[in-house]
Parts: structure tokens; C-alpha cells; sequence
């Protein structure tokens, strides 16, 4: 669940929506599906037309805006719209709507609405794929943006690491004046609205908008929070629910990122020692071990002379490593730049990959969803868990402490954590994780587990990407796809363990000149690209 802003910028060139105009295709009247039709009284009318985004009308989509409360408990007070796209179902044998959340929180899903292409054995095509953008993010009005010169997200910042007062107080104060901007932002009426249960409500107006009597879900990362809470929300609406990378709700979110800070840092070794036994390649050397050390040694140098022409600090590094603590897909990639940065003291290959400030919209909705979803502790508990997990797991700690250090001083209340139940929710769920998922930690999927008696747990043994279902795994995609089909799941194991064991997302052959690896039908990028907004 972070890149910081660097890929902000990015996420807008799929996701914009053109406002219907007139003759556009109306939303079908009636819908005799396996899953049922809600009442006509009961479903807001939708008016499609084309998509603004080039790869949405490639892929035959239409897009529309649902209107929704602002405060749902003021039905008949102020309105927002969210940005909705679909793809219909070209198969006969009609399953019924299915929604797809990519993560963040915060992440544009408006893409999404062509991940049926990625289904095996054309069961996508049995369904109407629904992508959207969550209240305030993308192309739904309005858009929250706080501040897009943010300096915490720029070049020229200090150190993660708050080795000096000095450092300490300048995260601090900019920080501290990024929320107050979002205080003060023009779609600041946005922000006591943000909850996760609030984009529930908004999916379940979905939902009745399309006249569907069950809601079926694909949620990727924070995707599978959102899953939880609408799963405990509205049982009876429930359909077939895939949750990759699932989030443990009890730790939603300041336990969630704690946990981050450790596995990351474990993950980080898992990639050098990867780095040393394809050193034919990278010329790193063969010790795991003495290329960790090199890179924390790397940091000092680049804190006193960065590269790149100056713009190339600890910070840039630590932000496009990240992404190998991430995903598998880009190793390859990122071990070229690295290496060569290394050799060479060349860093252009590493901050290529670092796009720079840029449209904080994904940033300000992370901000707005987190740190009103549960109670956020103060500055003195936040300081002193920083410290003692950074001692001794440093890759990630600071930098992640700093990225949600808006909501020390969040200008929106926070709430009670939404206590998630799955005991009333009938219907099978699928859950799908990796053992070394950084993100959301694998202790989380487990968890689930036990929350949801009706959930089935895949853990891809092993491995380490975040949300890599449909990446070619036959032994998950293809249950994937049968589940989609069917319904149906194989008996749940006894204990609390995961229910079928399948191979992870495997590593790219080492290749200095590797390009990162992602899906053939596109929708990887538009994933990574949402999931990246959290850490």
C-alpha cells in the first residue's frame, strides 16, 4: 500500500472521464442476470458515454458519474460525483457487475474496468467490469489537492533519517503545513467525509445504480479493506469477492504501517541477495550482506554530494528502491540503475525512475482516508515506535513515519476503527497473498481468515510481491477464474493457515538492460501505479 508523489503525476494519463453528452447510451432499463435485478424505484438512472482516456475507448468502455451524498446521513444534503467506467460482458452466460478497487487509499480504479481481459479462460467476459475513482480522487467531483508543491514530495529534502534537531523539526513543520493546507483546501468539505465507510455506501449506491441485487468485488490492497467494511456493511449484498494482498482491519492503519517498516526492511535483503547471486550481471559482488552495506554507506555519500546533477539524495534512492521491497516485477530494471549508480556514480538511471513533485491528489486522499478511518496517536508514541523499529530495520522506517505525518495534525476528526465482521457474510470470499507481502503483511491474510469463516486463503509461498494475482500463476489464477465462474471454492483446511499453497510471482532473469516486467494487458501499471500512493 508508497512511492510518494513521484508517480502522482502519472496516474491522471488513464483516468479522466468525459462528461456524457447528449445521446449517449442510457443504463439498461432492465437486467434478468443469475444474480437478480434490483427494482427500478430502487436504481438511480446512469447516462454513459465515451471515456476521455485513450486506452478506455480502445477497450470499448463507457463512463458516466454517479451522484452520491456528501453526508450519507443527509440523503437530501449536498452531492458529489464519482467517475464510474464499465466494460459490458460479451459472453451469453451473464454473471452480473463486478467492481475493482486498485488500493492506495487514494489509488484511481477508472482504468480498471478492463481487468476482465486479464481472467483466465474468458470467464472476464461474463461480467460488466465497473472501474471508479473513491470520492475525491481523479475524475470525481470534487478532487481533493492540498498542496502540490508539497516539499516533503520535492527535491532538495533533508534526510528521512532525523539524525539532527534540525532535521526533526523541518519534517515537522513541513508536515504539520501540508495538513493545514488540506484545512483549507477548495474541496475541504470533502474531509469529514472520507471514511472508508463512507466509499462503501458509495459503492453500494453503485450497486443499486446498475440495478444489481448482489455487488461482486475484485479489491487489490486497500482494495480488501474496502471489501471488509462494505462485506460487514451490507452481508446480504455480498456476491463472489476476490481480496488480493489483504489488510488485517485490526490494524488499520497506524499498526498496518508498522508492520510495514519491518517486512520492507526484510524484503530489501531478500532483493540483495538476489543482486548477489546474479553478480555475472550486476558486477555487485557475491555478499549479500556486503551489498547492504553498501547501499546504507551509499545514503551517507548522497546525503553529503547527491547525484544527478543534485537532485539525487538518500530520500530519491530509498523512494525507487522501494519498489523491489514492492514487487518482483521491476528488479531487474531497478538492479541496472542501481548498479550502475554504484559503479559509475551515474545516478540519471535511478532518478529516471523518480518522477519528482507533482499532483498530490492520491497523497491528499491517503491522508484524508487514513487519518479519519481510526484514531491516529500522538507525536511522542509515533516518535518513539520510529526509533526503536528503526534500529533495527532502517530501509523504510523513517521515510514511512514522515509520509503519514499529516495526520498528527489532520484537520478532519478522526473515528472509532470500524470493527469488521465477517460472520453474517454467506457467500465464499477468496483471499490471495504472498508470505513476504510488505504491504500488507501476510499475517493480515491470515487474519481475515478467521474473520470471514466463508473466505478461502491462496498464499503464494514464499514470495514477495504485493497484489500479484493474474500475473501467470496457473495454480492461482486459474482458481481465480473458476471462482468467477461458479462461485464455489474447495473446503477451507483446519487451523489458522492458509488453504492452498501456490508458487509466488516469480523474479525476471537478471538483464542490465531489463526493461520492469508487467502485464500484457496493461493493467499492472495502472495497479502499481494506485498501490504506490501507500506505503
Amino acid at each position: 500500500m508508497k512511492r510518494p508523489l513521484t508517480i502522482l503525476a502519472s496516474l491522471a494519463v488513464g483516468a479522466a472521464v468525459l462528461v456524457p453528452a447528449a445521446g449517449s447510451t442510457a443504463a439498461p432499463a432492465t437486467r434478468t442476470t443469475a444474480t437478480g435485478a434490483a427494482s427500478a424505484a430502487e436504481r438511480a438512472p446512469l447516462v454513459w458515454g465515451a471515456c476521455e482516456s485513450q486506452r478506455l475507448q480502445s477497450a470499448g468502455a463507457q463512463c458516466t458519474m454517479l451522484t452520491v451524498p456528501l453526508d450519507y446521513a443527509k440523503p437530501a444534503g449536498k452531492k458529489i460525483k464519482i467517475a464510474v467506467s464499465r466494460v459490458l460482458h460479451t459472453d451469453a452466460d451473464f454473471k452480473g457487475m463486478i467492481a475493482v478497487n486498485p488500493g492506495g487509499p487514494g489509488g484511481s480504479g477508472l482504468g480498471l474496468a478492463t481487468l476482465g481481459g486479464a481472467i483466465p479462460n474468458g470467464v472476464g467476459a461474463k461480467y460488466d467490469w465497473y472501474g471508479f475513482d473513491p470520492r475525491g480522487v481523479g475524475s470525481s467531483e470534487p478532487a481533493l489537492s492540498c498542496n502540490p508543491n508539497y516539499k516533503g514530495a520535492g527535491f532538495n529534502r533533508p534526510n528521512y533519517v532525523p539524525t539532527k534537531p534540525s532535521i526533526m523539526n523541518w519534517w515537522r513543520k513541513v508536515t504539520r503545513n501540508y495538513a493545514k493546507a488540506c484545512g483549507k483546501a477548495d474541496a475541504r468539505r470533502l474531509l469529514p467525509h472520507m471514511k472508508t465507510t463512507d466509499v462503501a455506501r458509495d459503492l453500494d449506491s453503485l450497486r443499486k445504480a446498475v440495478g444489481q441485487q448482489k455487488m461482486n468485488y475484485y479489491g487489490f490492497s486497500y482494495g480488501t479493506y474496502l471489501g471488509q467494511v462494505y462485506a460487514t456493511m451490507f452481508p446480504k449484498r455480498v456476491g463472489r469477492f476476490v481480496w488480493d494482498g489483504v489488510l488485517n482491519a485490526k490494524n488499520a492503519f497506524y499498526k498496518a504501517n508498522l508492520e510495514q517498516n519491518v517486512q520492507f526492511d526484510k524484503n530489501m535483503d531478500v532483493y540483495f541477495r538476489w543482486l548477489a547471486k546474479n553478480d555475472a550481471t550486476y558486477h555487485l559482488g557475491g555478499n549479500w550482506k556486503a551489498i547492504k552495506k553498501g547501499y546504507y554507506q551509499l545514503r551517507k555519500k548522497l546525503d553529503r554530494t547527491p547525484a544527478a546533477g543534485g537532485k539525487l539524495g538518500p530520500d530519491e534512492l530509498d523512494d525507487v528502491m522501494l519498489g523491489a521491497g514492492y514487487y518482483v516485477y521491476g528488479w531487474a530494471e531497478i538492479g541496472a540503475a542501481y548498479a550502475k549508480l554504484v559503479r559509475t556514480g551515474d545516478g540519471a538511471d535511478v532518478l529516471a525512475q523518480y518522477a519528482g513533485p507533482g499532483d498530490d491528489n492520491g497523497f491528499a486522499v491517503y491522508n484524508g482516508v487514513q487519518c479519519t478511518d481510526a484514531q491516529w496517536p500522538g507525536w511522542q508514541k509515533t516518535k518513539a515506535d520510529a526509533w526503536r523499529i528503526h534500529r533495527k530495520h532502517p530501509f523504510l522506517t523513517w521515510g514511512n513515519t514522515w509520509y503519514n505525518a499529516p495526520c498528527l495534525n489532520w484537520p478532519a476528526r478522526s473515528s472509532k476503527a470500524f470493527k469488521v465482521n465477517g460472520k453474517k457474510v454467506k457467500s465464499r470470499i477468496l483471499l490471495i497473498g504472498e508470505t513476504r507481502d510488505a504491504a500488507t503483511v501476510f499475517t493480515g491474510a491470515l487474519a481475515t481468515r478467521q474473520v470471514f469463516p466463508s473466505s478461502f486463503l491462496i498464499e503464494g509461498v514464499g514470495g514477495t510481491t504485493h497484489s500479484g494475482s493474474l500475473s501467470g500463476i496457473a495454480c492461482t489464477d486459474d482458481l481465480v477464474a473458476s471462482y468467477l465462474d461458479t462461485g464455489k471454492l474447495p473446503a477451507r483446511k483446519p487451523g489458522k493457515r492458509s488453504d492452498r499453497k501456490c508458487d509466488p510471482v516469480p523474479p525476471p532473469p537478471a538483464s542490465a538492460g531489463a526493461e520492469r516486467r508487467s502485464g500484457s494487458d496493461g493493467f499492472r501499471d495502472l495497479l502499481i501505479e494506485a498501490q504506490l500512493i501507500g506505503r
